[in-house]
């Protein structure tokens, strides 16, 4: 008899996210934590977060710390786990073995559970002496062993493994995102749920911590829709002990693809949270952007808030196809995120990526010119690291300014006649703001010389900043002030 299906909505909807603890976190992990996130907010009910760390060769406390930096850096919290508690706890699954221990015992007298002996080399010689392909595996043979003989292998001094006795029938369900998905009965045989030694398997500890969490929709990677029978099998041995009443609704979320459509591997520095984190990305366009790994809002957005996803977000929504990792869109939706930020705050935001540039904490003056800058890159900008070359010359002595070479090869024939002529214009200057600049080098320059605009302003550009590319010219002038702005001039002048 099979068990039935969560039928929760609204606020009765419980969800689950339990990374495992090694390595830094990777995108398409922080995707499915966002998805998980998004479906609990926009039904109003919760997200359970705990720690799968029965690992201890590759678990580390590094890495558990790395992943809950990661989740409050996107702002995506949670109603119930590690470091907000529960009922339901403890949420790290290293410190669950009794409860385990528990269940096990109850599965055994039930005969839901039983010993299983046999080696990986007897089930072998088993299947070649049957005729069949020798990796085909167990074929449930030692599910009627007596008494006699079990005690016989302990003789032997063998210690048993436990498997879960798999119902003779098709086991099928409906996934959220792939919709009917049926293994047929013979797809997979009674398989080991606790090791030789005691220690359980994921395939057991984690289909029993979503039981006596209450979970109702697991939302997880497609790389484990295989092992989705063996995790309904064992909830309906779940069922008949009482220990819950339904199995929860699953929903298989799509592969996060890489470069030449291969799957995004923790190896690619763009799986890394953190190195996108460094270059500047901003919560709100990071999250934008790993929204749109399998959803999107409408077909003609793609740019929009956290709050717009929850209040649209359902699963059923999500795209089963692979989704593609493409760095530069996401680059892209994180500028549009950028020139959302109010000033105050994108100037709040700019300090991280300035450090070395501005004093810490930032000097009165230096937040005054910082401000007057900001706007004038916020329109530029797509990630936030870029700031310390759009910036670093405002905060730089005249004579300590450093020329990239880039900059001094880009200068023209006669670029020394173009710094001297400025200088004479914007001598005769008596008030120094964008404007007045402007004119007085437009007609010293294109209207005087007759120069065209890139061949005028360029070695200014280069001047004032030792970069081609720059803020807008004549406003860097204005915040440079006049001092600075004519040592310069004459200082690249000299040089050449």
């Amino acid at each position: 008899m099979s068990a039935p299906f969560s039928t929760a909505t609204g606020t009765d909807v419980r969800v689950r996210f339990c990374p495992s603890p090694t390595g830094t976190p990777h995108v398409g992990l922080i995707r499915t934590a966002l998805f998980n996130w998004a479906y609990a907010r926009h039904t109003g009910g919760k997200l359970v977060f705990r720690i799968e760390d029965t690992d201890a060769a590759r678990d580390s406390e590094e890495s558990y710390e790395q992943i809950l930096d990661g989740l409050r850096w996107l702002k995506i919290d949670w109603d119930e786990g590690v470091d907000v508690g529960g009922p339901h706890g403890p949420y790290r699954q290293s410190q669950r073995h009794d409860i385990y221990r528990g269940v096990i015992d109850q599965l055994l007298e039930r005969g839901l559970l039983y010993e299983s002996f046999a080696t990986g080399e007897e089930i072998e010689a088993r299947n070649i002496a049957n005729g069949r392909d020798p990796k085909q595996g167990y074929d449930n043979f030692e599910r009627e062993l007596t008494d006699e003989q079990r005690a016989s292998f302990r003789a032997e001094g063998r210690q048993p493994a436990l498997r879960l006795r798999v119902p003779d029938r098709d086991l099928s369900f409906d996934d959220l995102v792939r919709g009917e998905i049926t293994f047929p009965a013979g797809s997979f045989t009674d398989f080991v749920v606790v090791r030789p030694n005691g220690v359980p398997l994921y395939t057991f500890v984690n289909p029993l911590d979503d039981a006596l969490m209450g979970i109702t929709h697991v939302l997880r990677g497609e790389d484990l829709l295989s092992s989705t029978p063996r995790q309904i099998a064992l909830y309906e041995a779940l069922v008949e002990l009482g220990i819950t009443t339904f199995v929860p609704r699953f929903g298989h979320l799509p592969y996060v693809m890489g470069e030449k459509n291969k799957k995004l591997s923790k190896r690619d520095p763009e799986a890394n949270l953190f190195h996108h984190r460094d270059r500047g990305f901003v919560p709100e366009g990071l999250v934008n952007y790993l929204a749109l790994l399998g959803w999107s809002l409408t077909h003609d957005r793609d740019v929009f808030s956290i709050d717009e996803m929850v209040e649209a977000f359902d699963v059923v929504d999500v795209n089963p196809n692979p989704a593609r990792f493409d760095l530069k869109k996401a680059e892209s939706i994180n500028g549009d995120h950028i020139r959302r930020l109010e000033a105050d705050d994108f100037v709040d935001r700019l300090l991280p990526y300035l450090e070395g540039v501005v004093s810490d904490p930032i000097t009165e003056s230096e937040r005054r010119v910082l401000g007057e800058a900001a706007p004038l890159v916020q329109e530029r900008m797509t990630l936030l690291g870029e700031a310390r070359g759009m910036l670093s010359f405002l905060f730089t002595s005249d004579d300590e300014l450093v020329y990239e070479e880039d900059a001094i090869a880009s200068l023209p024939e006669g670029h020394v006649q173009v710094l001297r002529a400025s200088s004479e214009a914007l001598q005769g200057l008596t008030s120094w703001n964008h404007a007045d600049i402007q004119e007085a080098l437009k007609g010293a320059l294109v209207d005087g010389l007759g120069l065209k605009p890139r061949v005028a302003f360029g070695p200014l550009r280069v001047a004032l900043s030792g970069r081609r590319v720059s803020p807008p010219l004549f406003e860097s002038m204005e915040i440079l002030g006049r001092e600075s702005t004519m040592a310069r001039l004459e200082r690249l002048a000299a040089r050449s």
